[in-house]
Order: C-alpha cells, then sequence, then structure tokens
C-alpha cells in the first residue's frame, strides 16, 4: 500500500501509515485524523504567502467618510445673515435688544418702592406696540395695576365694611383715569357720584373746572381726559401700577391714600402721521370715609382730603381741562420745566411741582 502525505508535502513511513488504517478502523480516541484535501491546500497556500492572515469578515470595519457639510452650512448661515443685516438693520437691533413687553410683570406694588425701575431699550413705540421701550411694557393693564390691601377693622368700619370701602375708592380710580369716554373728554359722571356731595368745597370746584378751566380750578387735578378732535388714544389697553392703604384718621374716619401712575400712548386724532407720545400721570389722593354720626356725608361715598398729581407729556400753557401731549408740530405744548423720571415711584409725588403747578419734563417716556 502506499504511503500518505504530509501537509507539507513530506511522504508517511508504511508502518505509519498501517498503523493510521488500524486505530482509524479501531476508533481510538487520540487517532491522528486525515486532513481533507482544502484543508491540506489551505495550509499549503498560507505557508507560501508571507505576512498577517486576512481579516474575518465580522471583524470588518468600514473607514468613516469624512463630514464635510456642517462647514458648507455655516457658510451658508452667515452668508444669509450679512444679507438680512444688509436690508433690515433696524429688525436685527430689535432682536437682540428683544421686546420688553415680554418681559415678566413685576410683583404687585405693596410697598412704596426703593428705586426706579431699570432702564430699558431704547424703542420707538409702534400703533401694535404703543408701550415699547418702556418700563410700562411689562406693567398690569387697568385696574389690575392697582394692589388693594387686605382689609381689617379700623375704626367705625367692620373688617367687610373696609373692605367694601377700599373696592369704592379704586372704582374712582377706575371711573376717573381709566373709563374710555372720560378719557375722550365726557363728564365722570360716576367718579363724581362717589363724592361727598355735602362737602361744598369739593362740588364748587367740580362746578367751575370744568366750566371754565383754570390754574386753580382745572378738572386735571382728579380726572384724566384728553380733547378728542385733537388726541386720540392708541388701543384700548392703560398701563398702571400703584396701590392702596389705608389708616384710622379725624373722628375714627378710614383715610384711604391711593398712589397711582397711569400711562397712556396717545396720537394725533387726524391721523397724520405715525407718532406716538405716553401722557404719563401720577396721582395721589387722600380719602376719608367718614362715620356719619360725626361728619355730614352720604352711604357709598367719601371726602377728598387732598391731592397731588405730577404729569409728563400732558402740555403746557393755559389750561383747557384737557392733556395736551406735544406731538413734534406743536410748539406751544412744549416742556421745558424740571426733568423728573415719570416712573420712578421711589420720590415723593409733586417733587416738581404739586398740583400742576409747574411744567415738568420727563426724562423718558
Amino acid at each position: 500500500m502506499g504511503g500518505g502525505k504530509e501537509p507539507d508535502g513530506s511522504s508517511r513511513s508504511d508502518e505509519e501509515w498501517d498503523r493510521f488504517l488500524r486505530e482509524s478502523v479501531a476508533g481510538t480516541a487520540d487517532s491522528p485524523k486525515e486532513p481533507s484535501a482544502r484543508a491540506r491546500e489551505v495550509t499549503k497556500r498560507l505557508r507560501a504567502e508571507p505576512g498577517p492572515g486576512p481579516e474575518g469578515w465580522r471583524s470588518y470595519t468600514p473607514a468613516r467618510p469624512k463630514r464635510r457639510t456642517g462647514w458648507y452650512v455655516v457658510g451658508l448661515l452667515a452668508s444669509l445673515m450679512l444679507l438680512v443685516v444688509a436690508l433690515a438693520p433696524g429688525r436685527i437691533v430689535d432682536l437682540f435688544a428683544g421686546d420688553d413687553s415680554a418681559s415678566p410683570p413685576p410683583a404687585p406694588e405693596t410697598a412704596s418702592p426703593t428705586e426706579a425701575p431699570s432702564e430699558v431699550a431704547a424703542q420707538r413705540p409702534t400703533l401694535d406696540e404703543p408701550f415699547r421701550g418702556s418700563p410700562a411694557a411689562s406693567w398690569a393693564s387697568g385696574a389690575a395695576g392697582i394692589t388693594v390691601p387686605k382689609a381689617g377693622a379700623v375704626g367705625w368700619m367692620s373688617a367687610a365694611d373696609v373692605g367694601q370701602a377700599l373696592a369704592q375708592s379704586r372704582d374712582f380710580l377706575v371711573e376717573s383715569g381709566l373709563d374710555s369716554g372720560v378719557l375722550r373728554g365726557e363728564r365722570p359722571e360716576k367718579a363724581i357720584a362717589l363724592i361727598n356731595p355735602h362737602q361744598k368745597d369739593v362740588q364748587d370746584f367740580l362746578k367751575t373746572s370744568f366750566r371754565t378751566p383754570s390754574e386753580k380750578n382745572d378738572p386735571l387735578f382728579l380726572f384724566s381726559r384728553f380733547q378728542p378732535s385733537r388726541t386720540q388714544l392708541v388701543g384700548d389697553v392703560v398701563k398702571t401700577r400703584g396701590r392702596l392703604t389705608y389708616r384710622e384718621g379725624e373722628r375714627g374716619a378710614l383715610q384711604v391714600t391711593a398712589d397711582v401712575t397711569f400711562v397712556y400712548p396717545v396720537t394725533r386724532a387726524d391721523g397724520g402721521g405715525d407718532e406716538i407720545v405716553r401722557t404719563i400721570a401720577r396721582r395721589e389722593l387722600v380719602l376719608n370715609w367718614d362715620d356719619p354720626d360725626k361728619v355730614i356725608t352720604e352711604p357709598g361715598t367719601f371726602s377728598i382730603v387732598s391731592y397731588k398729581y405730577d404729569v409728563t407729556n400732558g402740555g403746557c400753557g393755559v389750561p383747557t381741562g384737557y392733556f395736551t401731549p406735544p406731538f413734534d408740530t406743536d410748539d406751544q405744548t412744549a416742556e421745558t420745566g424740571t426733568e423728573i423720571d415719570p416712573y420712578d415711584r421711589s420720590v415723593p409725588v409733586g417733587q416738581a411741582g404739586s398740583a400742576g403747578d409747574e411744567c415738568v419734563r420727563a426724562t423718558r417716556s
């Protein structure tokens, strides 16, 4: 019998081949295995080829392609931004300056502030955003900006009575400074109805001020009014900030003090141009809800103890009974007096002349 071949091509001896056949038939556990023809061929080829063996297919990792699209995107965006800046630079300034109307509203005012509101980005007001560029942009609107304290018993009034008097005191501020008809120049009948009809000096003032306004008798001391033929409000929102406080006054009266700032955006009634002016009025009123057993009064009415106010962009000159905002073409209403910050509620009311005795000019509006 011919001998077999080793994987390296060498021959086996006849004795080894005979032993292989016997052990294969007998099934010896450690009997050598005859390599297949394919195995012998692969072994021969591997020995003939130098270098590392081929990599297994499961271990193959394809090369990661180089990504260049990011730089193309950055370049495209930069080009677009330069184009927008060139075409509309004002819009870009507004974008980064921010719209202060979106600022969070300040907490309700429950005590006198210690400083003026922070400066905001200077931006022109528009018909859609008349409070733009103003601290008032984040203030509450209408009666919501007037803080009413929790009621407690005072003097001759129970806590419930005090609560009702505080609500009616705020009603007076609403009817005198926020009512749309009054702002258009109408007589403030609802507000007047809350004033003690037996307070003769105040009733005389009311009769005279609407008929023949003067420096001593001007309805603007208590009411906000614009002449509809000259001025119109922009929108139907008036921004407010302020508070009511109370204590016991003379003869056991409930004395309520109101300190509120009103911001009115207005424009020309004839529609000429798009100029918007903000008239800002800060009023301090002291009201007595008197004990009817000690003072002649009527239920549901108060007596006016005192009033003070500061107004900017309200006009100067001969009193007319109306605010006359100084538009660019109205030199006769230009304000050239003492400068004040109309948004600074940390200073006393009437700092530049009580009750309109002196024209004042706003450092910002």
